[in-house]
C-alpha cells in the first residue's frame, strides 16, 4: 500500500513520539528515571520496549515507503 506525502509524514511523527514515550517508560521501568509510580516496575520496561518497537516500525513505514503519485 502506498501512502500520500502527508500520511507518510504523520506516520513518521507519530512513530517518533511513540518511540520516545516508550523509551521513557522503559527507563522508568528499569529505575533509571526516578520519580514515578512506574519507577522500578519491570512491567513498564516491557510495555516501553513494545512501544519502542511499534514506534520504530511506524517511523520506518513513514520514512521509507514511496509516496503515491497523484
Amino acid at each position: 500500500m502506498r501512502y500520500s506525502s502527508g500520511v507518510r509524514t504523520g506516520l513518521a511523527v507519530v512513530g517518533g513520539l511513540i518511540l520516545l514515550a516508550g523509551a521513557v517508560f522503559a527507563g522508568q521501568g528499569l529505575g533509571k528515571i526516578p520519580g514515578s509510580f512506574m519507577s522500578g516496575d519491570i512491567r513498564w520496561f516491557w510495555i516501553g520496549s513494545a512501544m519502542v518497537v511499534v514506534g520504530f516500525a511506524l517511523g520506518v513505514v513513514g520514512l521509507l515507503r514511496p509516496a503515491r503519485k497523484a
